[in-house]
């Protein structure tokens, strides 16, 4: 029997402040080629995830272990369409229908969530990244990082506006 436990978070979130992406996650899944991934997910704020979306309908679902997330929903022009907070007592699951672009933003040092999607998992093909977002690392990705806290539905990408 495969677990997760508190002190599983624990470790998974010290593992994570001193990552580069500053996040880390655990497979529940034996295999990338298992055709249901399974896995949890842990972050602090400073974590950088940019939009992607999944080929072929391949929904993608988030469920609150710890702390806070923001799953952001955008459009194809850089638009966000929707914004969930999950949130103890609050709302726990979140699903992406696929081929939706899509981020989540780690709220709280050591948020954690389990991710389900449907496999295999093929790292070349996995995700299209938005071409209106940088890749992680580049200096603009901290303009979004810091406008994921608080985008709403209908505001533009921050970097959208300027270069217009």
């Amino acid at each position: 029997m495969l677990t997760v436990t508190a002190q599983d978070l624990e470790a998974l979130s010290a593992e994570a402040a001193q990552a580069p992406r500053r996040r880390r996650n655990r497979n529940l899944h034996p295999e990338l080629a298992d055709p249901v991934q399974r896995m949890v997910n842990l972050g602090h704020p400073d974590s950088y995830v940019r939009p992607h979306r999944h080929d072929g309908g391949r929904w993608e679902t988030f469920s609150l272990l710890q702390g806070a997330v923001a799953v952001l929903c955008f459009d194809e022009q850089g638009r966000v369409s929707e914004r969930v907070e999950l949130r103890l007592g609050g709302t726990l699951v979140a699903e992406i229908a696929g081929d939706v672009w899509h981020a989540i933003a780690f709220l709280e040092p050591g948020s954690a969530v389990f991710e389900i999607k449907p496999g295999p998992y093929r790292p070349a093909s996995d995700k299209d990244f938005a071409v209106w977002a940088p890749n992680e690392g580049e200096p603009n990705a901290a303009v979004l990082l810091d406008w994921y806290q608080t985008a709403q539905p209908g505001e533009l990408c921050p970097l959208l506006q300027t270069a217009s």
